[in-house]
């Protein structure tokens, strides 16, 4: 049987990968590296340097490009779905090709594999397929934990839930019922400005834990267009970003 490893880096800060990620990259056979297109190469370089520099044993690296979502697709999870079997068929190909019957393999996952994220359900899609696999899941600090941590804030208020959202479903359902605190993630096009900001506060981060890493907090009602400025500039300069943000009512 074939053990896989989805081992969770944190956001970006190596600094932030636990020990038992260390040690289960080093154990693992083969690590599949994706590459996810000339606009985002910072994030396959600071996999390889994981996997270079900080792992004393290092594996194989078999890289393998990224396919891209069609997202002109009429139907969100139509799109998604085709694009995570496409996922599972270059997976089951790489495994096939490098790893033996009783072989380890590994992919470092951005943050944590269990928060908005698809690697387990395209492992799934390997045993559906009828791989001899066994998951092996290695948590990661995440993006969240990081935005929280940077702001000095709390995630909830007393005794209170939390809901964690996208920006796709705040752009089409609003502010979530029963909430006080918001949690978006996945958003690309800054959704908190669907909203009525009055008695609203945001914490934005982008690339939060990573040298980059920016910052804003206030009024929603007076930072609004700040947050669109800054991460259209950061944008802009690096070809990519990842941001996150927390509202509370």
């Amino acid at each position: 049987m074939i053990t896989l490893s989805l081992v969770g880096i944190g956001s970006g800060n190596p600094d932030h990968l636990t020990r038992q990620a260390v040690q289960r990259l080093e154990a693992a056979d083969v690590i599949l590296l994706p590459r996810k297109g000339a606009e985002k190469t910072d994030l396959a370089d600071l996999r390889r340097m994981i996997a270079t520099e900080i792992l004393s044993n290092a594996p194989t690296i078999i890289e393998f490009d990224y396919p891209v979502r069609d997202a002109d697709t009429l139907k969100y999870l139509d799109g998604v779905n085709t694009w995570h079997d496409a996922l599972a068929g270059i997976w089951q190909s790489l495994i096939t090709d490098h790893v033996a019957t009783d072989g380890h393999v590994a992919l470092m996952v951005w943050g944590d594999p269990s928060l908005y994220d698809s690697t387990l359900r395209i492992a799934d899609r390997l045993l559906a397929r009828g791989l001899d696999l066994k998951v092996d899941v290695i948590p990661g600090i995440t993006s969240l934990q990081m935005l929280t941590a940077a702001h000095a804030i709390p995630l909830n208020t007393l005794g209170a839930p939390v809901v964690i959202t996208t920006g796709r479903q705040l752009r089409d359902n609003g502010w979530p019922e029963n909430a006080d605190t918001v949690a978006v993630m996945l958003d690309g096009e800054c959704s908190f400005s669907h909203l009525d900001p009055n008695g609203i506060k945001i914490w934005w981060g982008a690339y939060v834990g990573m040298p980059q890493q920016l910052l804003i907090a206030g009024d929603l009602s007076v930072i609004s267009a700040d947050i669109i400025e800054a991460r259209a500039k950061a944008r802009a300069e690096s070809g990519w970003i990842m941001d996150i943000y927390l509202l509370r009512k």
